[in-house]
C-alpha cells in the first residue's frame, strides 16, 4: 500500500470492488452504509476528518496518562503501523502502566476480529482493572 501511495496509488477515486465476505458481511455492511447515509462520516469517525486539530496534541508540555491504558496493535494494519514504526512512541512515553496485545487483524480491530478484541479487553480488565468487573457474590 505504501508502495503505491497509499489505498488508491495515482487514482483520483477508489476503484469499485466487490465486498469482501472475510472483512465484512452483506447485513454488517448495510448497517455501516445505513449510518454513514444519517450521520456522514465525520460524525461516526471524526479522529480521521479531525487532522488539524489532532497534529496540536503533544505540542505543549507531554501529558503523563498515570491510569492503566490497553493499547491493541493490529497484525497485519499497514495504514497504521505501531507494532514496529513510531507511531505508538508517545503512547508508550506517556503511560506508564501501559499493556499492549496485539490482534491478529488489519485496521479494523472491532469488525474483524470482535471476539478477540472483546478478549483482549475482558483479560486485561480482569487483570487490571479489577473494579471494572461484577463484584463477588456476598456470602450467607
Amino acid at each position: 500500500m505504501r508502495r503505491v501511495g497509499g489505498w488508491v496509488g495515482p487514482l483520483v477515486a477508489a476503484p469499485n470492488l466487490p465486498r469482501d465476505a472475510d472483512v465484512v458481511s452483506e447485513e454488517d455492511l448495510q448497517v455501516y452504509a445505513q449510518a454513514l447515509r444519517r450521520n456522514g462520516f465525520c460524525g461516526p469517525d471524526p479522529d480521521y476528518m479531525n487532522d488539524a486539530a489532532n497534529a496540536t496534541v503533544g505540542t505543549g508540555a507531554p501529558a503523563v496518562l498515570s491510569l492503566p491504558v490497553l493499547f491493541l496493535h493490529a497484525r497485519y494494519d499497514d495504514v497504521c503501523e505501531t507494532r514496529h514504526s513510531q507511531l505508538a512512541d508517545a503512547i508508550r512515553a506517556r503511560c506508564p502502566d501501559l499493556t499492549e496485545r496485539i490482534i491478529a487483524t488489519g485496521h479494523g480491530l472491532a469488525q474483524e476480529q470482535p471476539r478477540a478484541v472483546h478478549a483482549a479487553l475482558a483479560q486485561w480488565l480482569a487483570a487490571r482493572v479489577a473494579s471494572a468487573g461484577p463484584a463477588p457474590a456476598s456470602s450467607p
